[in-house]
This record gives structure tokens, sequence and C-alpha cells, in this order.
């Protein structure tokens, strides 16, 4: 089903300060209906400053944060809103069911507490316990926790840690499944396999910037075709003489060469280093093109 794309959430000339240090400065960004956004960067990029502001966890020192056309924090705009956090408790004493009917009680019109529990694969454990539950379990009641009240807007914070790659590939399932009803998602993630299978749209953020806004596949593409792992007695910066060479960079033992053309990369190499041994070529992945993006081209190029 297609959707017009418009913002449903949109932080515009945003400033913010945490502890005394700048976070975000005039910082743009939208969260548009039927796509799922991945908000991607290292450790103190701001994309926890972003989601929360976004969310009207807190609010923005300049410029303005908008959810639904309505501030962050008017109840109107949160009632359409979901929020899986990583770092949510549970109410131990209530079994699933009891937890999931709960939080429904919140929202003008809540899915069926039956379906609920289907979407989030809780069918089968409904009477247990919240404070008996396995990690990926309570990650499970989470999610349940999150669409409860069919939201607008779905926020995932590293939506699958501590789950198996079954149940990951089934929470998966149930997120498209709501994007192409309508709904805009979020996502936060260091799985970039993850954020690779879901998402249709990366922003990578870098020092409280965005460095790149753009589909999987274009991004991957900025990386070059491939990359040659291998052990060699070159340095990077001789590597980078090579033909077609993009990035290169040595990683422990290993030499990484992020390559335009594997084929005469590798031809070169072989005439250089005949010593060359533990030869890999793999297609450029996402974390290939975020490596590339996130680190100066002067400092990739070091031994």
């Amino acid at each position: 089903m297609i959707h017009d794309l418009h913002d449903v959430a949109s932080l515009t000339s945003v400033s913010k300060r945490l502890g005394g240090r700048s976070i975000l400065a005039d910082f743009s960004i939208g969260v548009r209906a039927g796509e799922v956004t991945a908000l991607l960067g290292p450790n103190g990029a701001g994309k926890t400053t972003c989601v929360s502001l976004l969310t009207g966890r807190i609010a923005p020192e300049a410029g303005e944060a908008m959810l639904f056309g309505l501030d962050p924090g008017r109840p109107a705009a949160r009632r359409r809103l979901g929020v899986m956090l990583q770092s949510a408790g549970l109410p131990d004493v209530l079994t699933i069911a009891e937890a999931v009917t709960l939080q429904s009680g919140y929202y003008p019109d809540p899915r069926p507490l039956s379906e609920t529990l289907a979407l989030a694969g809780l069918t089968g454990l409904a009477d247990r316990r919240c404070g008996a539950l396995s990690g990926g379990q309570a990650r499970r009641v989470h999610y349940a926790l999150a669409i409860c009240g069919r939201p607008d807007l779905l926020v995932l914070d590293e939506p699958t840690a501590a789950m198996d790659r079954a149940s990951a590939r089934m929470l998966w399932e149930t997120v498209r499944a709501l994007v192409d009803d309508g709904a805009a998602v979020l996502l936060t993630s260091h799985d970039l396999a993850e954020a690779d299978t879901l998402a249709d749209r990366i922003v990578v953020m870098d020092a409280g910037r965005i460095v790149a806004d753009a589909a999987p596949a274009a991004l991957r593409a900025r990386a070059g075709g491939s990359v040659i792992r291998c052990r060699s007695h070159l340095q990077a910066l001789e590597a980078m003489q090579l033909p077609a060479v993009r990035e290169a960079v040595m990683e422990g033992a290993e030499l990484r060469i992020v390559t335009a053309n594997a084929t005469a990369t590798v031809r070169a190499l072989l005439d250089v280093d005949k010593t060359l041994a533990d030869l890999r070529v793999v297609d450029a992945t996402l974390e290939d093109a975020i490596a590339t993006l996130l680190n100066p081209h002067d400092e990739r190029i070091a031994a």
C-alpha cells in the first residue's frame, strides 16, 4: 500500500544543551508517515536527545519541535505515539496480559488484547508474570506496550536486543505491516543488519549533525563496491595507491580495503605483495558505508 509521505514529527532549527554541553545546534529532521526512519551514529552523536525532543520528554532551548502538528508534550499528540525504550522496566507482579491491558487503557482506541499479544508473539505467555520473563520475552512485552494503542508514530530503541534471530525477524515483519498501514516508525539500533532490513531511510548522525540521509542501498553505494580483507606487508597508506581504492585501514593484523573495482585492486595487490595471505572479497555492507561516512579520509589511512 502506497501512502503520501508527510512529516508526523519534526525538529526545525533546534538547539539543546545538556550538562552545559551543546548536543544539538540548529538541527532539523522530519519523520514521515508510511516509512521506517533509522537514526544511526556513534554513542554521543545526539540520537537520544533527538528522540527525546521528538517525543516530548525534553524541550528545545531554541527552534521548534512538533508531533502531529502539536507541541510534543500535549496529551493529544502523545496519545498517537508508541515508544519502546531499551531502558524501560516492567511491573514484576503483573502478568503480561494485565500489563498490556493497563497500558491499553491510556489510549482512546486500543487494539484488542488478543491482537496485541499475537503481534508481539506473546499469545502463549499471557498469564506469565513479568518478573519471570527472559530478556527476549521482556523485549516482546515492551513491544506489545508500544503498539497496543495503534500508534501513528512508533519509536523503537534497540527493539530486538536480547531477542533470538527468529523472534527478531517476526518483530520486523509486524513493524513492516504497521508501516504498510501508514504508521511512521523511528528506529535506533546498533544492529546494522536490522537497520538495513527494516529501514526505508537511514539518517546518520555524528557530533550533533546529520552526515547522511538516504536509502540503505544509496548509503552502501557510497562505500564502494567491495571490501577486501587480507594479511599484507603493505601499510594502509601504500594500499591507497592501488587502483580504485576508496579507503584502506589496518584492523589489527589485517588490512581492510574498500574498493570500487575489486578485480583491478586484487590484481594490483597480488603484483605488489607476493606474500599476501588470507585474501577475502565481499560486497560492501551498511557498516562499511557508515564507517566511511564517520571517519575523515586522512584518519582512515593509518597504520
